[in-house]
């Protein structure tokens, strides 16, 4: 299955689990009072909310290029994951008012029968597995919506213990540990939510990949026989994906027809790599002594490329091919 897909029959299960979790929740809520059974409906509630909008979202980001939109519609998914994050930001907050006041002013309904406990232990089961389910998915297919949604999965884990706990011990004497409990899920709902949207506006502001992707990106580019040196390397995320543009010095006797065939190497060579998107390769002459000081500029070894030996050695004596010729 390719990958549009893959993501719209990930974001349906997650929706459709989330729907089926918030009727069992709600449904409970309503008959035994539970303040941290009642929490628990309402994240799940937010959780159906966002899981319809990821569906929407990821059906955006995987409609192919068109006119007005040459490089994809990409960009529209960290869009989609902010929205998330707000929405749990919102609920957090409301949830941690709403336990607080019932710590405070003594307001705590104890859940009769075993139902509520069944609810929530089955909710952290059914959690575990989309939090497993989404997170595979999300990383084989590169989407930070379903990664954002795995991650919240994972604490829906935390948080349904924790209710479940606290149900518990209001069962058994100790009603306030209902309202706490609630108060717990509250806050690890507003957790998530932070790093939801601290994860996305990277993607969002053009923020630079992890370093070891733009050392795998240098190394690409290096590793080409003909190419003597890698300068002005360029890496951002455009949405959830790469965008590279840099330099390659190559020896100036080369043809139009043999630099262009050089080019097209390099840009399909890190093109390969599963994160990025767009590559941008702009050929240098070496004569022209553009190499600038600092790792990307080293040109190729001996040992990277036998054929290059005799040119570094010459280079080594001429002053501006170690990073004192001009700036390009």
């Amino acid at each position: 299955m390719d990958r549009s897909g893959a993501l719209q029959r990930v974001g349906l299960v997650v929706l459709g689990a989330n729907a089926a979790l918030a009727v069992a929740k709600g449904a409970v809520w309503l008959e035994t009072g539970s303040l941290a059974v009642g929490s628990e409906a309402a994240n799940s509630l937010v959780d159906t909310a966002y899981s319809a909008t990821v569906v929407g979202g990821l059906y955006l980001t995987t409609r192919p290029p068109d006119f007005d939109h040459p490089h994809g519609h990409e960009r529209i998914e960290p869009f989609v994951s902010l929205a998330i994050a707000v929405a749990v930001l919102v609920v957090g907050a409301l949830l941690l008012r709403r336990s607080a006041a019932a710590v405070l002013l003594g307001e705590v309904n104890v859940a009769q029968g075993p139902i509520a406990l069944a609810v929530l232990g089955g909710t952290a089961a059914v959690k575990y597995l989309l939090y497993r389910y989404c997170l595979d998915a999300g990383e084989v297919h590169e989407s930070p919506a379903l990664v954002a949604t795995a991650l919240d999965s994972r604490i829906d884990v935390l948080t349904a213990g924790a209710a479940f706990l606290g149900v518990a011990g209001a069962r058994i004497g100790f009603p306030i540990l209902d309202p706490l409990a609630a108060g717990v899920v509250s806050l690890a709902i507003l957790h998530t939510g932070v790093g939801i949207a601290r994860d996305n506006v990277n993607y969002l502001i053009g923020r630079a990949p992890p370093e070891d992707l733009r050392g795998t990106i240098v190394e690409r580019a290096r590793a080409h026989p003909e190419v003597e040196g890698v300068h002005d390397v360029i890496a951002h995320y455009v949405g959830p994906e790469v965008d590279v543009s840099l330099h390659v010095e190559i020896e100036g006797d080369r043809t139009v027809e043999e630099a262009h065939a050089i080019e097209t190497d390099v840009m399909e060579t890190i093109q390969a790599v599963s994160e990025v998107d767009d590559v941008f390769v702009h050929v240098d002459p070496k004569e022209l002594g553009e190499w600038k000081a600092g790792e990307d500029s080293e040109p190729v070894t001996e040992e990277d490329s036998p054929s290059t030996t005799a040119t570094n050695r010459s280079r080594s004596n001429t002053p501006e091919t170690n990073g004192e010729g001009s700036s390009g």
